[in-house]
């Protein structure tokens, strides 16, 4: 196994005892490699479950860090896998100079989605977790095993879409299998692409939290649908063109809401107003979820 070149400044190999709260949870790190996406989702009856668990970057790896969580887990996971270390490699470095490692668990997915999943021997029942091609699934104080069976079978099953989707889905299906047997309290999603996020200049696809709700799960999908909403992509093929009447159409309805002029400027400025931008490209063609907005404005 090959070692990184340089400890990490927070000692990476430095031994740690169990601290601080109990992250009991279930958690998905996953990623799509024809999509070039990694991601981490999760629930837990613990507040704000976001700020600890998940950890992702594009082309190296998604992380997920839980039970006596050790949030270092997450830089210094990544810091290995950026040295091209396997998600098996990663997870014997980690644990192995932690002294707190039996009360861990953890999830790792590698840029090659090679995956590896960690349970300490005494983390709190039911826990364990179970790997695949590009996934690590892992759960603690779950009902039973059905939690974690659940994440993994959905994530299989769903083969194809993407991979938010699927993450969702996977905490979906886990929760309807029992979840963790405290309850719910937050849920986070995590999606990274290289420059796939705001205008080209993030790798953030996706990063959502509900940090304390009774149906954290509910409302993740509901925060999520409306950022498709705003950050969505609608295929090339699916744009309309701007004809004529369509032209016409666009000039009155948004005189109708009083921004009147020439309508690139126009229709630009409205979308800008209304958070769309990332859906607009001139005006010769428009984005159909635009139209539809501007449409129920109108």
């Amino acid at each position: 196994m090959r070692r990184p070149h340089e400890q990490s400044p927070h000692g990476l190999f430095g031994r740690r005892r169990p601290v601080g709260a109990l992250v009991a949870t279930y958690s998905i790190a996953a990623c799509d490699l024809e999509a070039g996406q990694w991601g981490v989702a999760t629930q837990s009856k613990f507040l704000g479950v976001g700020s600890v668990v998940p950890w992702a970057e594009p082309q190296v790896g998604a992380i997920a860090t839980q039970a006596y969580a050790n949030p270092r887990y997450g830089p210094d996971g990544l810091a290995l896998l950026r040295e091209e270390l396997s998600a098996e490699e990663v997870v014997e470095c980690l644990t192995q100079g932690d002294d707190g490692r039996d009360h861990r668990q953890l999830g790792v997915v590698d840029d090659n989605g090679g995956s590896a999943s960690f349970t300490g021997s005494k983390c709190m029942d039911w826990a364990g977790g179970r790997t695949g091609p590009c996934y690590a699934a892992q759960g603690n104080i779950l009902v039973s095993a059905e939690t974690v069976d659940a994440i993994a079978e959905t994530f299989e099953r769903t083969a194809g879409a993407p991979l938010a989707e699927r993450l969702l889905d996977c905490l979906d299906a886990a929760q309807a299998a029992g979840g963790d047997r405290r309850g719910q309290q937050s849920a986070a999603l995590l999606v990274v692409e290289r420059d796939g996020g705001y205008a080209g200049l993030s790798d953030s696809i996706v990063d959502l939290r509900v940090d304390e709700h009774e149906r954290p799960l509910e409302d993740l999908r509901r925060i999520y649908l409306m950022h498709q909403a705003i950050f969505g992509k609608t295929p090339p093929e699916d744009w309309l063109d701007v004809d004529d009447g369509l032209g016409t159409e666009l000039r009155e309805r948004l005189g109708r809401l009083g921004v009147e002029g020439e309508l690139d400027a126009t229709f630009n400025d409205w979308a800008g107003k209304e958070n769309l931008e990332e859906r607009v490209d001139g005006v010769e063609r428009v984005d159909p979820v635009v139209l539809d907005e501007l449409r129920r404005q109108t």
